[in-house]
């Protein structure tokens, strides 16, 4: 697959972790008009795989499309090209046929090709699977750094600045619990790693965001507990269970109850930062 090039040469970059951003050759060439930045916002999260066109009038206007939606939603594409200057691919039977690259129209739909390095939100998925990899085969210094990198391409909510629908509000959840699950995982990295004094104005800051988080509290406890404030892990816990009782109306989970009570005994196996990852913050 090509990259992502314009008439003249240049490369589009384009970014949607955070607001919507497209340059080309580092100019913004980012399109102003909300509804061509509405579908450029959900091609790009589908990037190399063809949108349909009912998908797209669904987003755009869910149950309540114009009467001339089909010559309106070409306009848009139109639009696109010619702001980007963008190639324009030919119209094809099937996904495969024609010329790699661009914005590129099939039956029935279109598709944005692009490589990871044209969109942060491939490259934070790709950076997030390898430091999985990392984390799992031990390689926690490795796995910390990768998922640093992952986690420094999100500016933002994901596409802060776009009126979105149904389709791409469902996308950027999942970005979003993707997202927080590479943090729970390069934390467990450098929880591993011994550097529980460093993580805990982040994990203060986290919690405090999200106090009906188990595995971040689970996660400050440790970090607390390791940094010999036994008290204040434990006080954290009680923050905790009467956030989850007052918003949520129950009471912690299994696994933060038995990290409280480990605390509680002063278990000296939660003294080492050892261990399998990902066991050892809340069992």
């Amino acid at each position: 697959m090509q990259n992502l090039a314009t008439q003249n040469g240049g490369t589009v970059q384009i970014s949607v972790l955070g607001p919507l951003s497209v340059t080309i050759d580092g100019v913004s060439v980012t399109p102003t008009a909300p509804k061509p930045r509405h579908v450029l916002s959900l091609l790009a999260i589908h990037a190399n795989r063809v949108v349909q066109n009912e998908a797209i009038i669904e987003e755009l206007w869910e149950d309540n499309p114009p009467t001339s939606v089909t010559t309106t939603l070409q306009t848009y594409i139109y639009q696109l090209r010619k702001g980007l200057r963008l190639p324009a691919a030919p119209t094809v039977d099937r996904v495969g046929t024609g010329r790699a690259g661009g914005l590129r129209t099939f039956a029935g739909g279109y598709m944005l090709s692009l490589q990871p390095e044209q969109l942060d939100a491939l490259r934070f998925e790709r950076l997030t699977a390898r430091g999985r990899l990392e984390l799992e085969s031990g390689e926690m210094a490795r796995a910390s750094r990768t998922l640093c990198e992952a986690l420094d391409h999100w500016r933002g909510p994901a596409l802060v600045d776009v009126s979105v629908g149904p389709i791409l509000r469902s996308e950027i959840l999942r970005l979003e619990e993707l997202r927080k699950s590479a943090l729970e995982l390069r934390i467990d990295a450098d929880l591993h790693l011994g550097r529980h004094h460093a993580l805990l104005g982040e994990l203060m800051g986290i919690t405090a965001q999200q106090p009906t988080h188990e595995v971040f509290q689970a996660k400050l406890m440790l970090a607390l507990y390791r940094a010999g404030r036994r008290s204040d892990a434990l006080h954290a816990y009680q923050q905790a269970r009467a956030a989850l009782v007052n918003e949520l109306g129950v009471d912690p989970g299994g696994e933060l109850q038995g990290l409280h009570r480990r605390i509680l005994a002063g278990d000296p196996a939660l003294s080492s930062p050892g261990g399998p990852p990902r066991s050892f913050a809340i069992r």
